[in-house]
């Protein structure tokens, strides 16, 4: 679903920080070189729940956003492992039901390490956590970070698809079906 207003394409997206306790999304729409928020906030959910009925709720929630906001694209964190390998394993199931609801919703999926986001948003693929919140907040004329934390990082995907979506990389990779 693109719109043209004023000759320039209308793009909304989907930002997704994949968890198992915390979701983090958030939608901004990107026109020309303009971010807009939309809507961001957390899927939640409770740590002594049964960890299936957790992925079902995360299904289900991101199912329901995704018909709400109608996105063109999802922005999604890339999935890294790092020491504790359960908790990879459980943020891998949690991803793998908010990709199944995007697929189900013919949404296309890009993802991004931590480094693009860093680079894309501040300039310097070793900015700290903080400058990248900041510039996040800073883009989207926000009048403070969002919380929680993961929300934020949400919006960070999102506008880093902006900065990748127009180079020739992404260009080369979508004209291959390489997403």
């Amino acid at each position: 679903m693109h719109y043209q207003l004023e000759g320039v394409e209308l793009l909304i997206i989907l930002g997704i920080d994949p968890g198992y306790a915390i979701v983090g999304w958030g939608v901004i729409e990107y026109q020309g070189t303009k971010h807009r928020p939309v809507a961001f906030g957390a899927i939640t959910t409770e740590a002594h729940t049964d960890f299936n009925a957790r992925l079902k709720l995360i299904y289900d929630d991101t199912v329901e956003l995704i018909e709400r906001s109608k996105p063109d694209v999802m922005s999604i964190e890339k999935l890294y492992f790092n020491t504790n390998t359960t908790t990879a394993i459980q943020v891998a199931q949690a991803r793998g039901v908010i990709l199944l609801a995007a697929e189900q919703a013919h949404i296309p999926v890009y993802e991004y390490t931590p480094l693009q986001v860093k680079t894309a948003v501040t300039g310097y693929g070793k900015a700290l956590k903080p400058q990248v919140m900041e510039m996040t907040r800073r883009l989207l004329h926000l009048k403070e970070v969002p919380k929680p934390d993961d929300t934020a990082d949400a919006l960070a995907l999102a506008i880093t698809h902006t900065q990748a979506a127009g180079t020739n990389l992404r260009d080369y990779m979508m004209k291959r079906g390489i997403k």
